[in-house]
């Protein structure tokens, strides 16, 4: 074999040397982004203060395999009415819960208090409800409740489980930060 033969097999060998490694980086991205987290921009206010318009959140899809959401969890699912629309907002409602709005206060299940919400942009107005949330499903509140197209709007107001891909742990873009 001549050196020139000897060349061309080895520039040969390292483009698909490089070729194999980008395919398996595109695979490994595809497989956490699809199955591992939800990385995701919010396009509208409705949470803010806690997340701003065009903020980016990853969401861990892994967080609600072993366990299911909490009230005050921020979640990432399929919204509603349009499943092909991510939506991002926060628990409210537990399955078998009744949720209502009194003068812009959330109350679950007739308490006399209503639910610490020191997280939002400010306090609501109005009056929703009562809702009664189903079995398997989760009633979902933005934190700037006075511009949030949420459960209490929607035409199916709740949200199923299995529609919820994730937990949202931390924003970025704006400013990094790990959201509670």
């Amino acid at each position: 074999m001549s050196n020139e033969d000897k060349e061309n097999k080895s520039a040969g060998s390292e483009i698909l040397s490089w070729v194999k490694t980008i395919v398996f980086a595109i695979l490994i991205a595809l497989a956490i982004n699809n199955f591992v987290i939800v990385n995701a921009t919010v396009p509208t206010g409705s949470m803010e203060n806690t997340i701003m318009p065009h903020d980016r959140i990853v969401a861990l899809r892994l967080t609600y395999y072993f366990s299911n959401p909490k009230r005050g969890d921020i979640v990432v699912f399929k919204y509603p009415d349009d499943e092909s629309t991510l939506y991002v907002k926060r628990v409210i409602g537990l399955p078998g819960e009744t949720v209502e709005v009194n003068d812009g206060e959330v109350y679950i299940n007739g308490s006399d208090t209503p639910l610490d919400d020191s997280y939002i942009k400010e306090k609501a107005v109005g009056d929703f409800g009562p809702y009664q949330v189903p079995e398997g499903c989760y009633f979902m509140m933005g934190d700037n409740r006075n511009n949030s197209l949420d459960s209490r709007f929607w035409v199916n107001k709740f949200v199923k489980r299995d529609k919820i891909l994730g937990k949202v742990y931390f924003k970025y873009f704006k400013g990094f930060e790990i959201l509670k």
